[in-house]
């Protein structure tokens, strides 16, 4: 079957529909992570316990990642990604009460699964979609749409930085933020293509049978774009999970001022996805990569070694310019061929999110002992190889799209 190419007024809804998706996805996590000293207060938790909490999410988030490409498969990019942010928004509810209302630990790691779930097969779709726009555009907004996913972060850490010096409740914050999420999965997907074509000829995306979405794990070159977004996921993670609390505990800060330096996190993040886009279009993916890679470790090394808190912003600064474009060309990488996009992207996000799976128990378990800080250098060296591997995310050969025509492919750099 055959279609009409996407005609460019189209593709600008379409484009801005994945804007706002992003924006709700970051909104959407920000809610629960810019709480986390709030919520460990309330439910009284010790540090490790509130890896366990996290441990929830990182659960969730690795089921609904290895169903991701079934799901869109069967369901289509458009409704998974409504049907999704209508969980998240249940999950957020389910945290809300779970904390604040009945004070049940294991009703917040349900509503933590729950929220992981939907969010993981709703980004593994909206990189998709983003993928596909990207190409029908022909210039690099993959990080740009990331941008808009940290924008969503930054408005829902400023939210969420606001009601903790106001002492607003955790339920209600909760369930604020869910009517917005709600209300988004209505309106959001609407100029999304109901069916996915190629952006060069139109036609449909063919039907790609269970085994060849499964045999997706056995290419190295997946498995290598998976190390970046291993890496780089870590890295982000790290910093949504533990950054705010490791200030609080390691520096003596309080949690208003926790959020706060969290939200300056949130804010680099989102300026390096802004301005990285024309960076890769004009130096292509691998260098823009390594830059990226030394920022995030420099910083990230001022953060834990330098005790002086202006210090401790520049080096936050630098860790969040420099994690901020690895996911997102590894998701680009991950799509170059539209036909097993959404199957390379769920296996490169799975491995990316075993980040979420591992990290949080594992930097929980070894801050109780060192500190959390001295926890992160496990993230510097994960920073360390996701650079290392950053070559994997040259474009492959006959890609199409603005990637292809920035630096050599991965079968042209090996000859």
């Amino acid at each position: 079957m055959t279609t009409t190419p996407t005609r460019p007024s189209h593709a600008t809804a379409w484009r801005n529909a994945v804007f706002a998706v992003f924006a709700l996805n970051g909104l959407g996590a920000a809610t629960w992570a810019i709480r986390i000293p709030s919520i460990r207060d309330v439910l009284e938790l010790p540090t490790s316990w509130v890896g366990y909490l996290i441990l929830g999410v990182s659960i969730g988030s690795i089921i609904g990642l290895l169903l991701a490409s079934h799901v869109i498969q069967w369901l289509g990019g458009r409704r998974s990604i409504a049907l999704m942010l209508g969980v998240c928004a249940i999950a957020l509810v389910v945290i809300g009460v779970g904390t604040s209302v009945l004070g049940v630990f294991a009703l917040v790691v349900v509503g933590m699964a729950i929220y992981g779930f939907g969010s993981a097969i709703c980004d593994v779709a909206m990189n998709v979609e983003g993928a596909a726009v990207e190409k029908v555009i022909g210039k690099t907004i993959m990080p740009l749409l990331h941008a808009s996913w940290s924008a969503g972060m930054v408005v829902g850490t400023t939210i969420g930085t606001a009601l903790v010096f106001a002492h607003v409740d955790v339920v209600w914050h909760a369930i604020g933020m869910a009517v917005l999420l709600a209300v988004g999965a209505v309106l959001a997907p609407r100029a999304i293509p109901r069916v996915a074509t190629h952006a060069e000829t139109g036609e449909e995306v063919a039907h790609v049978p269970f085994k060849d979405r499964m045999s997706i794990w056995l290419e190295p070159r997946t498995l290598a774009i998976g190390l970046i977004a291993l890496g780089m996921a870590f890295t982000e993670g790290s910093a949504n999970d533990w950054l705010a609390l490791g200030m609080v505990d390691d520096r003596g800060l309080d949690n208003g001022q926790g959020a706060a330096l969290f939200t300056v996190f949130t804010a680099a993040m989102m300026v390096g996805r802004i301005v990285g886009g024309p960076l890769i279009d004009r130096f292509g993916r691998v260098p823009v990569l390594w830059l990226t890679g030394g920022a995030a470790a420099i910083g990230l090394a001022l953060v834990i070694f330098v005790p002086v808190i202006w210090i401790a912003v520049v080096g936050i600064v630098l860790w969040g310019l420099g994690a901020s474009l690895g996911f997102p060309v590894a998701m680009s990488a991950a799509a170059d061929d539209p036909a097993r996009a959404a199957a390379r992207v769920s296996a490169v996000a799975t491995v990316g999110y075993c980040a979420f799976l591992v990290g949080p128990p594992l930097i929980g378990l070894v801050g109780e002992s060192v500190g959390i800080l001295n926890a992160l250098l496990i993230v510097f060296v994960l920073i360390v190889l996701a650079t290392l591997a950053a070559p994997a995310a040259r474009p492959t050969k006959g890609a199409a799209g603005p990637a292809a025509a920035s630096e050599p492919t991965a079968a042209e750099s090996m000859s």
